[in-house]
């Protein structure tokens, strides 16, 4: 089979051609010379301290050797190494014996020879080497001929798999216009071959698609922007594809590919521009204030709050008073509205400068004054036929009671504030002067008494008047009347009731016999003032006296103490009473007064019936007579009637 030194010379060469089916043959080598040769690291301490503990013992150094090698993946069986004993002549008197990781399943083992055979194809992803055990022993003692002695068999790498890449789908965001090496992600791919072996796990990335925007670091997957001031505006999206392959990129390596999203974000890089130099608007000089004229409108290429922006109309133009401007929040118009009534005759038409500014700035792109933008704004008046107008919201006048009939109270005016100026007729609405107590000129408005008043009937008369146009539209308006009637005194003084006033018996001079009140219907504007008094005659009245109290109110006071029944049993009184009015009115009322036989109390116990039966002249006796007549024929007609 050759020298040991000529089969390691060939071992190497192959291992630095990178032969992927490469056959390795066991060697035999000198104990000291393989101590030099061995690397610790392929086996772990438990096999190194087996190792040292059998070195100690073992007469002989022959029975040691490296690892073997195999190509994962190749389906041929073939030998792979061989194993020899010092002892082996060549007379098959040696028997070998493998056992361990895949003994007799994957690898068999010539028992006469020493060679070691696959039995079946490997996968290094699976398992990348296994840890077997030799021994030799002589066929005719059966006794070890070597000490049994352990190996490893390497399965070496292929390039079977192919690079992945982890964590996809990859989406990423980086503001626009970000300057050239803005790190946008990092894309990462694993390939299972082995990365100590060759070039089969060794990855390099290349960007498919997304140049000349975009570029890849190759060995780390980082994405990096490689075009400056990409604008949102413009393209707000990008598909970054790109590829990762093994072996370095050689050919004959594999590769994958994945898709990067990357999406521009906002910047505030845009001002906001109107998009028409006027807007012009016609509203109805009638509209109410708050209506809305319309809307304008200044683009903006940003979004969200870069695209957020106020409106305002300019102070030192006309008119910005009668209107206001307010931000739609949703639609980011400005909304223009009514804030004063208008008045086609007075003012037609309101020019004004409208102004859109973003209400956040970002001076890093453009400079202050470029996110603010004017344009004009042209409000037309559009002419209404109005109805007329009174000159004043209501009326309201005085009359005196005694106002003659056709005296004039007032006037009512109303215009036609169009330019056509339309004739205006007046009349008064029939639901509110039910009395018809005014009239009123249907061409002039004038207001005048159209029946006699009074103010103790009605005080107030409260009417709608109504003035129309006479042109094709009749449209009208009305206002509201207001006429206080004024007293007069036209009413004369009484007294407040019926008196029916008594004296007692022995009542002395001076005593009051009856406190007397009056009412007058008229209301002076002073209040009442009432006065009380006796009719005039040639002689004074000796019975009685009416003394003033000064409070619209009197006393009837007698004037003497010798009243009986049996001289008179009435008296009569004419009590005059006078208002302060201009001219002075008075009433005149005769009181009867009754002499009346009155208790200690000074109460007339009869109730008045004494008096008046005295009055007619039949004495006591008589009238208890009759009243025991009344009640006899009274039992008679019940009896009767039983």
């Amino acid at each position: 089979m050759g020298s040991v030194e000529e089969m390691h010379t060939w071992i190497l060469k192959m291992s630095h051609l990178s032969v992927l089916a490469v056959v390795t043959v066991f060697f035999m080598i000198p104990a000291g010379l393989l101590s030099d040769m061995r690397d610790p690291q392929d086996l772990d301490g438990q096999q190194l301290a087996q190792r040292s503990t059998f070195m100690h013992h073992r007469l002989k150094r022959g029975w040691i050797w490296k690892e073997l090698f195999v190509p994962e993946e190749d389906p041929t069986s073939h030998v792979i190494g061989q194993l020899k004993s010092d002892s082996d002549r060549g007379e098959f008197s040696i028997k070998y014996i493998l056992s361990g990781e895949g003994a007799g399943d994957l690898f068999e083992i010539d028992e006469y020879t020493g060679e070691i055979r696959t039995l079946k194809k490997l996968d290094r992803e699976e398992k990348a080497f296994y840890v077997l055990q030799a021994q030799a022993i002589n066929r005719r003692t059966n006794e070890p001929e070597e000490p049994q002695s352990e190996f490893i068999i390497k399965v070496q790498d292929i390039n079977d798999n192919m690079p992945r890449f982890q964590n996809e789908p990859y989406v990423s965001s980086i503001p626009e216009m970000s300057p050239v090496g803005t790190t946008v992600a990092q894309v990462t791919a694993t390939d299972a071959d082995d990365p100590m072996f060759g070039n089969n796990a060794k990855l390099l990335y290349s960007i498919l698609q997304g140049e000349p925007y975009f570029s890849v670091e190759p060995k780390t997957g980082i994405i990096v922007t490689s075009w400056p001031d990409m604008d949102r505006e413009a393209k707000v999206e990008y598909l970054v594809v790109v590829q990762v392959k093994d072996m370095l990129g050689l050919s004959g390596g594999y590769s994958s590919s994945t898709t990067v999203t990357v999406s521009l974000t906002d910047v505030n890089d845009n001002g906001p521009t109107f998009q028409q130099l006027t807007y012009t608007f016609a509203v109805p000089e009638n509209a109410a204030v708050g209506t809305t004229v319309g809307r304008i409108m200044a683009e903006d290429g940003d979004i969200g709050i870069n695209a957020r922006m106020t409106y305002s109309l300019k102070d030192d133009l006309e008119g910005s008073s009668t209107f206001i401007i307010k931000t739609d929040p949703v639609t980011q118009e400005g909304v223009v509205l009514l804030a004063k009534p208008l008045d086609y005759e007075v003012k037609r038409q309101y020019v004004m400068a409208a102004e859109a500014a973003n209400d956040h700035v970002d001076t890093r792109f453009l400079p202050l004054e470029e996110f603010r933008d004017r344009t004009t704004l042209r409000v037309v008046v559009e002419n209404v036929n109005e109805p007329p107008v009174f000159l004043s919201p209501l009326y309201e006048w005085e009359v005196p009671e005694n106002a003659a009939v056709g005296t004039v109270v007032g006037n009512v005016s109303a215009r036609d504030t169009d330019t056509d100026n339309s004739p205006i007729r007046y009349s008064i609405d029939k639901r509110t002067d039910a009395t018809k107590a005014f009239k009123i000129d249907p061409n002039k408005g004038t207001i005048a008494v159209a029946k006699a008043l009074d103010r103790e009937t009605t005080e107030w008369h409260n009417m709608t008047v109504e003035a129309k146009e006479t042109t094709q539209n009749h449209l009208s308006s009305t206002v509201v009347v207001f006429i206080k009637v004024l007293d007069v005194n036209d009413n004369m003084p009484r007294l407040a009731r019926d008196y029916q006033p008594y004296i007692c018996e022995g009542t002395q001079a001076g005593e009051l016999i009856q406190l007397l009140s009056a009412v007058d219907p008229d209301d002076p504007v002073e209040g009442h003032h009432i006065y009380f008094s006796m009719v005039p005659e040639e002689h004074i009245n000796p019975n009685f006296t009416i003394r003033d109290n000064q409070d619209n109110t009197a006393g009837i006071v007698a004037r003497r103490s010798t009243f009986t029944r049996k001289d008179q049993t009435k008296y009569l009184l004419p009590v005059v009473v006078a208002d302060s009015g201009s001219p002075a009115l008075s009433s005149t009322t005769t009181l009867t007064i009754g002499v009346c036989s009155c208790q200690p109390a000074g109460h007339c116990p009869t109730g008045g019936v004494e008096a008046l039966a005295l009055t007619m002249s039949v004495s006591m006796q008589t009238l208890l007579g009759i009243l025991v007549c009344l009640a006899a024929l009274t039992d008679v007609i019940k009896s009767t009637s039983t």
